[in-house]
Formats: C-alpha cells, sequence, structure tokens
C-alpha cells in the first residue's frame, strides 16, 4: 500500500502522520495520505505568501503556459488517474475518464482566460482627470474540494486562482486525496514555481480554522454542504475573507406532455443517475406532467431496471459505489421514510450485494407518487434514488420545483418555445438544462441561488472570483 506525501513549498514532504484511503467498492484500503495540523497549514500559508510577489508579476501568457504543461501532463496519464478516481470514490470508469477530460478543459480553459483579465478606461466628468479600471490577484487562496468529483472540482478552483495570479493551497477531501496528489504532480512537472501550489491534508475543523483566521488568506473557494457553507460564512466575518461557495442541491426536473419522451426519460436517467447519484446537481425530485406519468414511470423504471450495478472498474458498470457505508444508510433510510409515508417503490430500494459483499453499493432506485412530506422531497438524497410525482399545471410544476431552500439546478423537458422561456425566468436556480441533462461547461458560469451556495465557477466569472478590482485616478501629472 502506497503512502503519499504532501506537497509543500515545492517539495514532497512525509509528516510522519498518515490515514489510510479506502476503496468503497471493496470496503478496503488501498492507500494511505500524509496529514498535516494546523501549524503544517501556517507554514503552507507563509509560503504561499512568499511566493505570492513572484506569480503575481509573472505575464498572462507565462502563467498559462503552466496551466496548459498541466493539462497535457494529466492527459498523458489519463488511465491512471482515471483508476484512482474509481479506487477513491467509486464511481465507474467511465464516468472517472470523463471527469478527467472536463479537468483537461478547466484547465485549457482558464489558461486562455487568463490573458483577458481585462481593465478599462473610464470617461472623465472633471477636467484634466483620467480614470483607470485595472483588476488585481486577490492573493493567496484556499481551495477546498469535496469527494464526489475530486479532481474536476479540485480543478475549476485552482486554475482560475492560479490564472487570475493567486498562490493556492488545495485541500481535497478525506476520502480522495490521492487523485489530488496527482494533479500536484503535474502541476509540479509542468513547472509551478515554490510555494505557488501546495497540497495539505488533514482534520478538517483544525486546517478550517487556520485558514479562516490567518490574515494572509484572502480568498477561501469551498464545494461541500450547505450547513459547513454556513459555518464558513460566520467563522470568516472575523477577517472579511472572501469566499465563493457552491453548497447542496436538490435539484427539480419538470416534464410536460408535448416533450419528446424518449428524450425525457433519457435526460432524467442521466441527471439522476450519473455519478451514482452523488451529485449537487442531480435530479432529486421527477414531476411528472399526469396525462404522461404513467407512460413515463413505465419507461423510466424500466431503463433504471437495466442498469448495471458493480465495481467500478468492471465493464459496462452504470452504478457504482457510494462513497462510504454512511451515505448508503442514509439512502436506505430516505427510502423506508417515503415508503413510510406513502410513497410506491417500483423498483430497487435494498443495498446491492457486489463481489465480496465489502463495498458500500445501492440498487437504483424508483419511488413513485411521493408525498412532499418525505424526507427525499426536503433535503438532497445523495444517492440512486428517484422520486418521481405527477402534476397538473404549469404553475404546480414551477411552484414545486422552487420549494425548497435550494436552488443550484433544474431540469425541464417540454417542446413548447415560449413554455421554455417562461421556465427559464421563473425556475429559481443557478443552472436550468431546458431538454438538456448535462448543461454545465467550462465557459459558461456555474453556481448557485437561495442556499446553495455564493459566487460562480467557470465561464469568464470563474476568473473574476480571484481578481480585485481597482480604480485608478489621474489628476493633473507634470
Amino acid at each position: 500500500m502506497t503512502t503519499h506525501r504532501l506537497f509543500l513549498n515545492g517539495e514532497w514532504v512525509d509528516t510522519g502522520t498518515h490515514r489510510e484511503i479506502v476503496d468503497p467498492g471493496t470496503g478496503k484500503a488501498f492507500a494511505a495520505i500524509s496529514l498535516t495540523d494546523r501549524a503544517g497549514t501556517r507554514r503552507a500559508i507563509e509560503a504561499a505568501e512568499a511566493a505570492r510577489e513572484g506569480w503575481t508579476k509573472k505575464t498572462a501568457m507565462q502563467r498559462a503556459d503552466i496551466l496548459l504543461a498541466a493539462a497535457g501532463e494529466i492527459e498523458s496519464r489519463r488511465e491512471e488517474i482515471a483508476r484512482t478516481v474509481t479506487m477513491e470514490n467509486g464511481k465507474p470508469y467511465a464516468q472517472s475518464n470523463g471527469e478527467v477530460s472536463v479537468t483537461i478543459d478547466h484547465l485549457r480553459w482558464f489558461a486562455e482566460e487568463a490573458r483577458r483579465a481585462y481593465g478599462r478606461i473610464v470617461p472623465h466628468q472633471a477636467e484634466g482627470k483620467r480614470h483607470l479600471i485595472i483588476r488585481r490577484p486577490v492573493g493567496v487562496t484556499a481551495c477546498i474540494a469535496p469527494w464526489n468529483f475530486p479532481l474536476v472540482l479540485s480543478a475549476r478552483k485552482v486554475a482560475p486562482a492560479l490564472a487570475a495570479g493567486c498562490p493556492v493551497i488545495l485541500k481535497p477531501a478525506s476520502q480522495t486525496p490521492v487523485c489530488a496528489v496527482q494533479f500536484a504532480e503535474c502541476l509540479e512537472k509542468a513547472g509551478i514555481p515554490k510555494g505557488v501550489f501546495q497540497l495539505i491534508a488533514g482534520p478538517a475543523a483544525e486546517i478550517g480554522d487556520e485558514l479562516l483566521e490567518n490574515p494572509a488568506v484572502r480568498k477561501i473557494s469551498f464545494t461541500g454542504s450547505t450547513e459547513v457553507g454556513k459555518s464558513l460564512i460566520e467563522k470568516s466575518a472575523k477577517t472579511v475573507t472572501k469566499l465563493s461557495l457552491e453548497l447542496g442541491g436538490h435539484a427539480p426536473v419538470l416534464v410536460f406532455a408535448d416533450a419528446d419522451l424518449d428524450l425525457a426519460v433519457e435526460g432524467a436517467l442521466i441527471t439522476k443517475f450519473r455519478n451514482t447519484g452523488q451529485s449537487c446537481i442531480a435530479a432529486n425530485r421527477i414531476y411528472v406532467e399526469k396525462s404522461i406519468y404513467d407512460e413515463f414511470l413505465k419507461r423510466f423504471a424500466g431503463k433504471t431496471k437495466a442498469l448495471k450495478v458493480g465495481y467500478g472498474l468492471e465493464e459496462d458498470v452504470d452504478i457504482g459505489a457510494m462513497v462510504n457505508r454512511e451515505g448508503l444508510d442514509t439512502a436506505l433510510a430516505h427510502v423506508q421514510n417515503a415508503v413510510d409515508a406513502g410513497a410506491r417503490l417500483v423498483c430497487g430500494g435494498n443495498a446491492a450485494d457486489v463481489g465480496s459483499g465489502g463495498g458500500y453499493f445501492l440498487e437504483p432506485t424508483v419511488l413513485a407518487d411521493v408525498p412532499s412530506s418525505a424526507e427525499c422531497m426536503i433535503e438532497e438524497t445523495f444517492a440512486p434514488v428517484a422520486p418521481v410525482v405527477p402534476f397538473e399545471t404549469e404553475e404546480e410544476a414551477i411552484r414545486e420545483a422552487n420549494n425548497t431552500r435550494y436552488g443550484l439546478a433544474a431540469y425541464a423537458f417540454t417542446s413548447d418555445l415560449n413554455r421554455a422561456f417562461r421556465l427559464s425566468e421563473s425556475l429559481e436556480a443557478g443552472t436550468i438544462g431546458i431538454n438538456d441533462a448535462v448543461p454545465s461547461t467550462s465557459n459558461c458560469p456555474f453556481g448557485g441561488v437561495k442556499e446553495s451556495g455564493i459566487g460562480r465557477e467557470l465561464g469568464s466569472e470563474g476568473l473574476d472570483a480571484f481578481l480585485e478590482t481597482h480604480h485608478v485616478s489621474f489628476g493633473s501629472v507634470g
């Protein structure tokens, strides 16, 4: 079993304290990661601050070259890194390979965006004055990544921060740090200067407190639960640390009678069961117009039953392991709660026996006629569990879709263009997919409204998140 080191101030460091990394598909440890503490985090921050001026003075093209080289290194190690993602996270290999592809695209996108951190000249109002608006890097940045898309969600934070001229400290989730080690290896080989990028791992609360309280850290980008996000907001007030937060979701899918039913069924299947349902933008509530409800349910359940559950490195697996026992137990509890509340279990609903039986697998599950009081209709079910509910009017569908404290993503299937525009303007979500189950892309902003977060990643907005805006006023010169 390999013990992976941390990347601190340009060196690979074994701290002597380790945590084992468990493969959720087997329930067994396959690697270990070195851990740091609050004092080690402080030293990493000091190294980042020491490197800040030199990195800021690099030209945008120089920073871009390193990101492009890192993308090339990841491409050359694609199979190895994808296997690592599957072994840490449990998702099917094909989906891990897709995650590597999107990671490469993110790095290339922000390499290009580095040269587009434009300012502007503002027409003056007083004789003799001239006004410039310039944009500068915010400073030392901490990026805290989740376990569900461990590689790509690290890249969508690290790439724009580096592109903007910010030194970065990356803290991956404790379940999935090995692909972050490989990411760091690629950046090192690409020529990242000493201290500009560092990888830490260790106790979340201890590390988080140092990141929040140390005045040298001027920005934290976090993806994770809404509850942890709220804690970060509260603690950041002491130092007015800037935050970008991508938090929980509870995405609705609306299927109207005028939709292409084959497209709607396939789209709902993708957005629900991709990544084993462990996605903040996964479909959590599927609302179907009453006149097509039975037919949709029949087709959707049929395709769900055909999904192959298995270890992620096996051939043609659709549903992999859940990340841990806690997640599996919570999903089973949500299913039972819905059934107890009056929902009808159409298929699935049980833990799946795969391989040696040591992994954390759940049968893909469809629940019909789920009452709005069921837990799965109120809180995010991070699992392959699909609640399906009928509706009668567009107004009712929109009302139910928006009846949540979350607002990360929403989906709708319709062939009515006027309705599509009404839905675009009515659904309370940062990303809305109309006849599109996979709307996220490097060149468009991603983030939530309401309790799903603050700020945006990707697109030109993704670079903006790591830049400060400065006004320079010139009076008479000479």
